[in-house]
Protein backbone atom coordinates (compact mmCIF):
# COMPACT_ATOMS: atom_id res chain seq x y z
CA UNK A 1 0.00 0.00 0.00
CA UNK A 2 1.18 3.51 -0.78
CA UNK A 3 0.27 6.24 0.84
CA UNK A 4 -0.05 9.68 -1.94
CA UNK A 5 -0.32 13.30 -0.57
CA UNK A 6 -2.18 15.82 -2.53
CA UNK A 7 -3.05 19.63 -2.08
CA UNK A 8 -6.81 18.20 -1.03
CA UNK A 9 -6.39 15.11 0.87
CA UNK A 10 -4.34 11.71 1.29
CA UNK A 11 -4.60 8.78 -0.06
CA UNK A 12 -4.06 5.08 0.57
CA UNK A 13 -3.37 3.04 -2.57
CA UNK A 14 -2.01 0.10 -4.42
CA UNK A 15 0.77 1.20 -7.19
CA UNK A 16 3.71 -0.73 -8.59
CA UNK A 17 6.81 0.28 -10.20
CA UNK A 18 6.99 3.60 -8.75
CA UNK A 19 3.02 5.18 -9.39
CA UNK A 20 1.28 3.10 -11.55
CA UNK A 21 -2.27 2.49 -10.56
CA UNK A 22 -5.45 1.57 -11.52
CA UNK A 23 -7.17 4.51 -13.77
CA UNK A 24 -10.00 4.31 -10.72
CA UNK A 25 -7.33 4.67 -8.24
CA UNK A 26 -6.05 7.34 -10.44
CA UNK A 27 -9.20 9.44 -10.85
CA UNK A 28 -9.63 9.16 -6.97
CA UNK A 29 -6.35 10.15 -6.38
CA UNK A 30 -5.80 13.58 -9.11
CA UNK A 31 -9.53 13.83 -10.08
CA UNK A 32 -8.75 13.50 -13.42
CA UNK A 33 -10.22 10.30 -15.50
CA UNK A 34 -8.57 8.27 -18.14
CA UNK A 35 -10.82 8.24 -21.83
CA UNK A 36 -9.51 7.57 -25.17
CA UNK A 37 -7.77 10.91 -25.89
CA UNK A 38 -5.98 10.82 -22.15
CA UNK A 39 -6.54 11.94 -18.86
CA UNK A 40 -9.55 14.67 -18.77
CA UNK A 41 -11.39 16.36 -16.42
CA UNK A 42 -14.53 18.19 -17.42
CA UNK A 43 -14.25 19.70 -21.28
CA UNK A 44 -10.04 19.65 -20.52
CA UNK A 45 -7.71 16.64 -21.27
CA UNK A 46 -4.03 16.15 -21.15
CA UNK A 47 -2.90 13.85 -24.13
CA UNK A 48 -0.50 10.85 -22.33
CA UNK A 49 2.29 8.88 -24.09
CA UNK A 50 1.62 5.50 -24.87
CA UNK A 51 4.56 4.81 -22.19
CA UNK A 52 1.93 6.38 -19.62
CA UNK A 53 -1.01 4.26 -20.04
CA UNK A 54 -0.78 0.28 -20.21
CA UNK A 55 -4.69 -1.49 -20.14
CA UNK A 56 -6.27 0.24 -17.66
CA UNK A 57 -3.20 1.22 -15.71
CA UNK A 58 -2.12 4.75 -15.33
CA UNK A 59 1.95 6.30 -15.05
CA UNK A 60 0.72 9.07 -12.48
CA UNK A 61 3.67 9.97 -11.77
CA UNK A 62 4.26 10.84 -15.35
CA UNK A 63 0.93 12.48 -15.64
CA UNK A 64 1.20 14.66 -13.05
CA UNK A 65 4.35 15.87 -14.24
CA UNK A 66 3.15 16.50 -17.46
CA UNK A 67 0.58 18.99 -15.50
CA UNK A 68 3.20 20.98 -14.16
CA UNK A 69 3.29 19.37 -10.43
CA UNK A 70 5.97 18.79 -8.53
CA UNK A 71 6.36 14.93 -7.75
CA UNK A 72 8.38 13.57 -4.37
CA UNK A 73 8.34 10.46 -2.68
CA UNK A 74 9.82 9.18 0.36
CA UNK A 75 13.11 7.14 -0.26
CA UNK A 76 11.43 3.60 0.61
CA UNK A 77 8.84 5.15 -2.14
CA UNK A 78 5.92 4.04 -0.17
CA UNK A 79 4.78 7.49 0.52
CA UNK A 80 4.59 10.14 -2.70
CA UNK A 81 3.04 13.77 -2.31
CA UNK A 82 1.71 15.33 -5.33
CA UNK A 83 1.94 19.28 -4.81
CA UNK A 84 -0.41 21.64 -6.88
CA UNK A 85 1.41 23.08 -10.08
CA UNK A 86 2.05 26.46 -10.90
CA UNK A 87 -0.50 27.98 -12.56
CA UNK A 88 -3.08 26.79 -9.85
CA UNK A 89 -0.91 27.81 -7.04
CA UNK A 90 -0.57 31.33 -8.54
CA UNK A 91 -4.61 31.26 -9.36
CA UNK A 92 -5.41 30.67 -5.68
CA UNK A 93 -3.07 33.31 -4.43
CA UNK A 94 -4.45 35.82 -7.22
CA UNK A 95 -6.18 38.82 -5.14
CA UNK A 96 -5.25 38.04 -1.84
CA UNK A 97 -4.42 40.35 0.02
CA UNK A 98 -2.08 40.54 3.57
CA UNK A 99 -3.03 41.29 6.77
CA UNK A 100 -2.79 45.12 7.70
CA UNK A 101 0.10 45.26 10.56
CA UNK A 102 2.64 47.53 11.80
CA UNK A 103 6.14 47.48 12.74
CA UNK A 104 8.77 50.14 12.44
CA UNK A 105 10.92 50.91 9.32
CA UNK A 106 14.71 50.61 9.66
CA UNK A 107 14.78 54.33 10.93
CA UNK A 108 12.44 53.11 13.97
CA UNK A 109 9.17 54.74 12.48
CA UNK A 110 6.01 53.47 12.84
CA UNK A 111 4.64 51.55 9.71
CA UNK A 112 1.44 50.37 8.25
CA UNK A 113 1.20 47.94 5.53
CA UNK A 114 -2.12 49.51 4.33
CA UNK A 115 -0.17 53.18 4.21
CA UNK A 116 1.68 51.20 1.86
CA UNK A 117 -0.67 49.62 -0.74
CA UNK A 118 -0.05 50.27 -4.42
CA UNK A 119 3.58 49.83 -3.78
CA UNK A 120 5.88 47.10 -4.14
CA UNK A 121 6.98 45.82 -0.28
CA UNK A 122 9.48 43.96 0.83
CA UNK A 123 9.47 42.47 4.28
CA UNK A 124 12.16 40.34 5.84
CA UNK A 125 11.77 38.24 8.69
CA UNK A 126 13.93 35.87 11.30
CA UNK A 127 13.73 33.94 13.88
CA UNK A 128 16.34 32.85 16.42
CA UNK A 129 15.27 29.40 16.69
Amino acid sequence: MTKILTPIDEFDVVTRDGLWMTAADAERVTGWTLKPEGMCRAEACVAMPASAVKGTEVDVEAFWTKLGGPVIASEARDVWALGAPADERNAALEGLQAPDFTLPDIDGTPRSLSQLRGQKVFVATWASW
